[in-house]
């Protein structure tokens, strides 16, 4: 596990330069939308945990594209046990199906009961609910900024975990990262508030357009 401060910095210069590609930014809207859709459930698993449920939304569009029907850990069906990391996880039957599977993945990342949701302890968490592996390999996570300018060519490197432990240098991630769609999400929902991620609303919306 890496240290948080070992890492911080990064994160907050990233988030000052994020930039939507321009190609990538109706799609960044449209999936913070259908995240918006899903508060109602998130919100459940808020509750038993201290998670903000927008947290838990963009994990889940990560790892499944928003289907209710799968275990926030890693995208597998909740009616079976998981057979990938983390392995060995449910099944989730039931109308909480969906929450009981959250709650446990995300205690399971240690991040029940966390009162600390700055921006760059955000990224942080985020980025380490799929792996922090692509410090090693001198890439932005795609998982935190897939469709901006942080992320693949021509501005930075390209590069994906294609599977559990195997990285292709030369795929590019075609899936929006988590920090992509959390800056489209403030623009639309004013009670996403991150500690830190101020001065103002003006900074955010400057780096919502799309680079040039």
């Amino acid at each position: 596990m890496p240290s948080f401060q070992e890492y911080r910095n990064a994160y907050e210069r990233n988030w000052a330069d994020l930039r939507i590609r321009p190609s990538r930014l109706q799609a960044a809207r449209d999936r913070a939308e259908r995240l918006l859709n899903g508060k109602p459930i998130y919100l459940e698993v808020e509750k038993p945990t201290g998670v903000p449920w927008w947290f838990v939304g963009l994990c889940h569009y990560r790892e499944s594209n928003f289907n209710f029907s799968t275990y926030l850990g890693n995208g597998q069906p909740l009616s079976r046990r998981t057979t990938i990391v983390p392995a060995g996880r449910g099944p989730f039957t039931g109308p909480n199906a969906f929450a009981d599977g959250a709650v446990d993945a995300l205690r399971l990342q240690g991040f029940g009961g966390a009162s600390d949701w700055e921006l760059a302890r955000v990224l942080f968490r985020l980025e380490g609910f799929n792996g922090y592996g692509y410090h090693a390999k001198g890439v932005n996570s795609p998982y935190l900024y897939g469709g901006s300018t942080l992320y693949g060519p021509p501005e930075a490197r390209a590069g994906k975990y294609v599977r559990d432990h195997v990285f292709d240098p030369d795929v590019v991630d075609p899936q929006l990262g988590t920090a992509v769609i959390l800056k489209a999400l403030m623009e639309i929902d004013a009670s996403v508030e991150v500690d830190g991620s101020s001065p103002t609303r003006s900074r955010q919306d400057a780096n919502l357009r799309p680079s040039a």
